[in-house]
């Protein structure tokens, strides 16, 4: 359309107008209201006039500047748009001023949105389009299947509020979060999206919003695997506050009044008062009317009948006595004074108490008290035990004087009114019975607590086939509609499950039930008279009798029975000895255990009470368990000693199984989480319930719970149903077989090499399927070259880590799980002598099958000789050697030359005559003539002397002449001075002999 024919309709509808006004009334204040435009970019708004209907008066207020978009008014409040002012709202008006509440569910309010999805990675053929909140009058219930229903409410807030509303939420088997995400679908900060358990009431919830959009989600998914009925979540009272503001007041709903101005919220009118719409006051019913709380009209009063009254039995006086007395029924709707009411009887007279029950006896006050540790008691005196028993502990309660401690009564309806101030179970002497409600479908409770079973000493060593505990109770209905008594059990009085239920009239018996768990301590009966919402048959009843549970801890004796005489786990009656000492048969002494034994509770009396721990493991301070410091040497088959350290493993580590499915494909998987070994001290592996409120919590070396991803529980992991699969340490090996526990090669096939340490456990807690308690077995197998300390696996034909359902399988394989290194995992490689230097390296024997220890050591470097110095030795010392060789022969050829010359001398002297020797003044050796010739060789002439003395001496014949002399001849010469001549001995001096 062109902007000038735009221009010109607009003038023609204008002209229109006034010509049609000018016939129109001038408008009144009752003809319109204000309202605000949108707020433009900066915050401001303006007010204009908007008729209740259209062309009926003319001459409309013209617009004014409005307030601030961020104005708003308190609780209480409104604005005045005309003055654009905040005022009080008036008595019996209500206004939540930025606020806006919803707190009637006869169906969805506007703005809420409600839809099922399939969960996970569920069945698609599920059809969830049903699985929706459902509003229920009062509240809106949540879905009870294993689909995931989400409601959800946009809200735009005009500056920071908050938002609470009120929840019920019983059961663990489904789960509740709540959370806001803002116009980007992002999360907003907030504490938790898991909303607590709920215990017997109502819980409030409350959480900051922030300014702009805010979307408000609560989900809910049901997940039972034992397929029990869920109970759903249940909401009321959502509050949200931050909002635009309000421009009036809302009248008070009948039943409810506000006597201020003022007021944020109406007050239901108290029980005999109604009030009509916008009430300022209740008013109080006629004497024969009466009202319930919140009416908005009152009902005619009936005669009292024996259903309007309840009896009871007053406490013992300090005379021991107690008293019939009758109570009407709060509150009280009947009139006495119609004809053909009943009065209230009177009360009647004074009674003998009936004795106290068995464990308990009465103290000076007239009361009944618990018998001491050790003693038992039938109702009267408290007895001690004789030496060598044991108390028989439980609770036993067949007298109904007084409710008992730790029992209590409570009133569970539809609109969970108070029930704080009104009794279901009353005690009447000899039996406990219900009390008639507010309405017949009041649930009628009656809760029993213990704290846990334990057995006695002498049933600790057939504990196999003991029972942990039994409760038993006799009772009683007595019904003219379809009343129905139900028997649950379980962890706390909403958390339970329903044992067994009786529907109608049923005569008095008695029904047993046998306790398997210790995490079974809350037991409730619960009491309806029928569906209907009147008081019609409040003269229906259930009687209980007596009530009798066994082994209860905490509880009080009624007998005594014999016990091993020997030392026990801390808090059992029968523990006689210190620790690590047993006790001699018949003799009462203890004695001391051997050295690295533990004391078993379940073993004979004596010396084989002590047992000896396991392999490679030490008994602990108290001599209650074995331990393993994570540090041991192990020998293999071949007779090496090998050093293995733990200790970087001993910290608790988690593996997960495969993911399982329930039949709707919900996903969730086993986490296991592992403590290898460590001392006394050591961190236990734990696993928790998080999902109830009681957190309950298991620790020891292994363990498992159930683990749903975070995709159905947000940031956080929902863990439950744990339990032990281990927490004792049996022992330490490399044998595949330790007592009755076996881990197979082929579980975990492996190349040959080093052999796998096994650590194995075992659980004393015993199960139907599991006769012989839960164990477990984490085989080490050495890898170097894994340096992660968590990879754990499963065995790949049993993906939930046993097969049996009883024994758990786990393969460790890190480098942490190699022997220490010792010198002998390594060689040396010597270099050549090169320059003199010699080089000496270290190096991993191979393949590598050690890890930490003694590291490699550093090379090392030497001096070394060549062979070219050898070479040089080796000649010199020849030529020494041949030198000193030559010299020795030399000597000895000389050493001959005179001996042959004194044979020649010998010789000569004889004269030449054969066979003849010289006579001795002759032929001897005179004393002094060696020393003679010594003298002779000691001055010897130089060579150029005796040159000189042959060329002299010579003869004519060539021969040299030399004087022959002995000491004969001497003698003569001196003493006769003769002139023989001296003879002559020629030697030829080519030859060098001699001759004569």
């Amino acid at each position: 359309m062109q902007p000038g024919l735009t221009h010109l309709s607009h003038c023609l509808l204008w002209l229109l107008f006034l010509q049609t006004s000018a016939d129109l009334p001038m408008c009144k204040e009752s003809d319109y209201h204000f309202e605000y435009t949108e707020c433009d970019v900066l915050g401001s708004r303006w007010r204009v006039a908007v008729p209740n209907k259209a062309d009926i008066c003319t001459g409309l207020p013209d617009p004014v500047k409005g307030t601030q978009c961020t104005f708003s008014c308190n609780e209480g409040e409104y604005l005045d748009m005309q003055s654009q002012q905040c005022q009080k709202c008036a008595a019996g008006t209500y206004s939540l001023g930025t606020s806006v509440a919803f707190d009637e569910w006869d169906s969805l309010p506007t703005g809420f949105v409600t839809h099922g999805v399939i969960t996970n990675e569920g069945n698609d053929q599920t059809d969830c389009s049903n699985s929706t909140w459902t509003p229920k009058g009062d509240y809106i219930a949540s879905n009870t299947d294993e689909c995931t229903a989400t409601l959800s409410y946009a809200v735009n807030l005009k500056q920071p509020g908050s938002l609470s509303f009120e929840y019920f939420y019983p059961d663990t088997s489904i789960y509740f979060e709540f959370f806001v995400q803002n116009d980007q679908c992002q999360s907003t900060d907030s504490n938790s999206r898991w909303m607590r358990m709920s215990e017997s009431s109502w819980s409030k919830y409350t959480v900051e919003l922030n300014k702009g959009n805010n979307v408000l989600y609560w989900r809910t998914i049901a997940y039972s695997l034992q397929g029990s009925a869920v109970k759903p979540v249940l909401l009321r009272n959502i509050q949200i506050s931050g909002v635009a503001y309000t421009s009036e007041c809302f009248h008070c709903k009948p039943g409810t009044h506000s006597a201020n101005p003022g007021s944020a919220r109406c007050t239901p009118c108290p029980a005999d008062t109604y009030s009509n719409k916008g009430a300022t006051t209740c008013h109080e019913c006629e004497e024969d009317k009466y009202a319930v709380v919140g009416s908005a009209s009152c009902k005619p009063r009936p005669a009292c009948t024996s259903s309007d009254y309840f009896y009871t039995h007053t406490p013992c006086d300090s005379e021991g006595k107690t008293q019939l007395m009758y109570k009407w029924i709060e509150p009280k709707i009947c009139s006495e004074t119609v004809e053909g009411a009943l009065k209230l009887p009177a009360s009647g007279e004074k009674q003998t108490c009936p004795p106290c029950n068995p464990g308990f006896f009465v103290s000076n006050s007239s009361t009944c008290e618990p018998c001491p540790s050790g003693s038992f008691s039938n109702g009267t005196v408290c007895t001690e035990c004789p030496a060598g028993t044991e108390p028989v502990v439980g609770f036993e309660y067949k007298w109904w004087n007084t409710m008992p401690a730790n029992m209590k009564s409570t009133v569970y309806n539809q609109v969970f009114s108070d029930s704080n101030r009104r009794t279901a179970w009353e005690v009447a002497g000899e039996y406990i019975y219900t009390t008639p409600g507010d309405q017949d479908t009041d649930y009628l409770m009656l809760t029993l607590s213990v704290p846990g079973y334990r057995l006695p000493q002498s049933m600790v060593k057939d504990a196999e086939r003991s029972e942990l505990s039994r409760i038993t109770f006799v009772f009683e209905t007595i019904c003219t509609a379809d009343c129905k008594l139900y028997f649950l059990a379980g962890y706390n009085q909403w958390n339970n499950d329903v044992m067994e239920h009786w529907n109608g009239r049923n005569h008095k018996q008695s029904y047993s039930y046998l306790i398997q768990s210790n995490s079974t301590v809350s037991f409730t009966w619960t009491f309806k008279r029928t569906d209907g919402t009147e008081r019609n048959y409040s003269a229906d009843v259930a009687k209980i009798y007596s009530i009798v549970i066994t082994n209860a801890i905490g509880g009080v004796a009624t007998k005594c029975r014999r016990c091993a005489l020997t030392s026990v786990k801390a808090g059992s009656a029968c523990v006689l000895c210190p620790p690590g000492h047993y006790m001699v048969n018949g003799t009462g002494a203890c004695q001391k255990c051997p050295p690295n034994t533990f004391i078993g509770t379940d073993q004979p009396v004596g010396k084989a009470a002590c047992i000896r721990c396991g392999p490679n493991t030490t008994t602990n301070k108290a001599y209650t368990a074995c331990l393993s410091d994570c540090i041991l040497d192990l020998r293999t088959s071949k007779g090496a000693l090998l050093h293995y350290d733990f200790s970087p493993l001993a910290n608790v580590t988690s593996v997960h199984s495969s993911p399982r499915f329930t039949s709707k494909g919900l996903r969730y998987f086993h986490r296991f989480n592992l403590g290898l070994c460590g001392t006394e001290g050591r961190m236990p592996a734990s696993c928790v319930d998080n999902v109830t409120e009681s957190g309950r919590e298991v620790k020891g070396y292994v363990c498992q719970s159930t683990v749903v991803p975070s995709d159905i529980r947000s940031q956080s992991l929902v863990s439950s149903q744990p339990f032990l699969i281990g927490d004792s340490l049996i022992g330490v090996t490399t044998e595949t077989t330790l007592g009755n526990i076996s881990s197979p090669q082929w579980m975990f096939p492996a190349a040959l090499g080093l052999p796998d340490v096994l650590f194995y456990y075992k659980s004393s807690d015993a199960t139907q399927s599991c006769q012989q308690g839960r164990s477990a077995t984490v085989r080490m197998r050495c890898d170097p070259t894994v340096t992660a300390k968590n990879r754990i696996m499963l065995p790949s034909n049993c993906s939930e880590g046993t097969c049996d359902g009883c024994t758990f399988h786990f393969l460790w394989q890190s480098q942490h799980a190699c022997p220490l290194c010792t010198k002998n995992h390594y060689r040396e490689i010597v270099s050549a002598c090169i320059q003199g230097i010699q080089r000496t390296t270290y190096v991993w024997q191979q393949p590598v099958q050690c890890y930490g220890g003694q590291p490699l050591p550093a090379q090392k470097v030497s001096a070394c000789v060549t062979l070219d110095f050898w070479l040089k030795f080796g000649v010199s010392t020849g030529a020494v050697a041949a030198v000193l060789l030559i010299s020795l022969i030399c000597y000895f050829w000389k050493k001959t030359r005179k001996l042959q010359y004194k044979y020649s001398r010998l010789m000569m002297t004889s004269g030449g005559r054969e066979c003849e020797l010289p006579t001795a003044d002759s032929c001897a050796i005179m004393e002094g003539e060696d020393a003679e010739d010594d003298l002779m060789d000691l001055t010897k002439k130089s060579f150029f002397t005796k040159i000189k003395s042959f060329s002299r001496e010579r003869t004519s014949d060539g021969f040299d002449s030399v004087p022959l002399k002995s000491s004969s001849s001497r003698q003569r010469l001196v003493e006769e001075d003769s002139d023989d001549e001296i003879e002559q001995i020629t030697l030829p001096r080519h030859r060098g002999s001699v001759q004569m």
